[in-house]
């Protein structure tokens, strides 16, 4: 039978993983509302590109239409790269989240079943975890810059 602090000092173990799936939950969060907005921008942009298209059919484009038919041609490219990088973000968080679960998991049954070679494999596993952290961090990082980019060319397409 287990002493009471050896116990602890599992738990303690498994809480680490256990607090980087609750920030891996929160970085999730934010990016599914980012997923949210950008997906919804691109079905507004495809609405405005299809009535313009119908109206091409009945005459022609001004050269403002022509303009704005351009402008929105060209964030429609943009911004579906740019949902691209949001859905990475997302798979790499959640990716994160399974790894976290599967270290604790291990933790707590190295420690139940006496099994010391785990250690070395949880070990790898909480790294390939904070990896996946990293990997959707810089996705989330770069989709903001495009999305920068985005606005300041439809702010220029405008003037």
């Amino acid at each position: 039978m287990p002493d009471i602090s050896s116990i602890v000092q599992i738990i303690q173990l498994m809480l680490a993983p256990g607090l980087m799936i609750s920030a891996c939950g929160l970085l999730l969060l934010g990016m599914n509302n980012k997923y949210s907005l950008v997906v919804n921008r691109i079905r507004i942009l495809n609405e405005e590109r299809r009535k313009a298209l119908h109206k091409l059919g009945e005459k022609e484009f001004t050269l403002q239409e022509n303009v704005r038919f351009e402008s929105i041609t060209k964030q429609l490219e943009r911004l579906t790269y740019r949902v691209g990088l949001v859905r990475n973000a997302v798979l790499a968080y959640t990716i994160a989240v399974a790894l976290f679960v599967l270290t604790s998991l291990l933790i707590g049954f190295g420690y139940l079943f006496e099994i010391a070679r785990l250690n070395s494999f949880i070990t790898i596993l909480f790294l390939l975890g904070m990896t996946s952290v990293l990997a959707g961090v810089l996705f989330a990082a770069y989709e903001t810059y495009k999305g920068y980019e985005i606005v300041k060319y439809e702010v220029e397409s405008d003037e």
